[in-house]
């Protein structure tokens, strides 16, 4: 997702740009990009040389590192007035951490969750979710506007993790659903593909069941967004939900189908695998529908 997001700033002409990545040869298609890209050894060297730093890594502990980390963080490295980005999905509470810390060196966070997974990236339609201050949002709404096509302020500091949260809560459940429909359908007798196509335009239709569906019946299981990472997404909302004394069934019983599927070697899969976890129950495989 990060390149194609970046891609998209350049293209836009924000190309005097300063990256880096603990995998130094993801960063290589930016560094392709032009001299006017540059490689930092440090996430603070990032910072010092820029005016607006964007994040998105892996797990909450990973956002306290990249940022936090007084050695090496990005915050340690910014000047008064810079704006701090994280568009990781993580816990609402670190994002309030990160945004008093900020605002004690002078900068100005918002944490900035997306959602549409790889294709919404590629396309530059990912739909962002904020928290933070309004005045911040808007001095770096041009930036935003080069990578998502809906942009949504949603309060104080760690809004947009908890609006990230019921969106989470909204896919695992619809994800459940789309692949109990589509080996339903198969069981039946009937022509899948037809089905997809059918159900696809009426009120079952979702973002899951057009994007997803059609990577189901192709057995492409590659990630769009790790499974790893959508389990880690189904915890930090479980935990969310017990603070608000709320009992959440269809949570609770998505993050468990996606446990076993991690269980079973899934963890590097797209969340489209789940698939294979009613397949495993139900004692039966669907074939390659969609031929390539």
């Amino acid at each position: 997702m990060g390149t194609s997001m970046v891609k998209h700033c350049f293209n836009a002409g924000y190309t005097d740009l300063t990256v880096f990545s603990r995998t130094e040869s993801k960063a290589q298609p930016i560094l392709a990009l032009g001299s006017s890209v540059q490689w930092a050894a440090t996430p603070k060297l990032v910072a010092e040389k820029s005016d607006v730093v964007i994040c998105m890594v892996g797990f909450p502990s990973d956002v306290r590192q990249v940022i936090l980390d007084g050695e090496s963080g990005i915050l340690s490295g910014l000047k008064p007035g810079s704006v701090l980005i994280d568009m990781t999905t993580s816990e609402p509470s670190l994002a309030i951490e990160i945004a008093q810390a900020a605002s004690e060196r002078g900068v100005y966070s918002l944490d900035i969750p997306v959602s549409g997974g790889d294709i919404g990236a590629r396309n530059a339609t990912l739909t962002m979710m904020i928290g933070g201050e309004e005045s911040a949002l808007e001095a770096v709404r041009p930036l935003l506007n080069c990578m998502g096509k809906s942009i949504n302020h949603m309060g104080g500091p760690g809004c947009g993790q908890h609006t990230k949260m019921a969106n989470q809560i909204i896919i695992c459940t619809n994800m459940i659903g789309v692949c109990e429909g589509l080996l339903y359908a198969y069981k039946a007798g009937l022509n899948v593909e037809k089905v997809l196509q059918a159900v696809g335009g009426g009120a079952a239709a979702s973002f899951s069941l057009n994007s997803y569906g059609p990577r189901i019946l192709k057995r492409d299981m590659n990630p769009g967004f790790y499974v790893e990472h959508f389990v880690k997404d189904l915890q930090i909302a479980l935990d969310e939900s017990r603070k608000l004394g709320l009992v959440l069934p269809g949570l609770n019983t998505a993050k468990m189908m996606y446990e076993m599927l991690i269980q079973h070697g899934g963890s590097k899969l797209g969340t489209q695998a789940l698939i294979q976890v009613l397949e495993k129950i139900n004692n039966t495989e669907m074939p390659k529908i969609i031929q390539e």
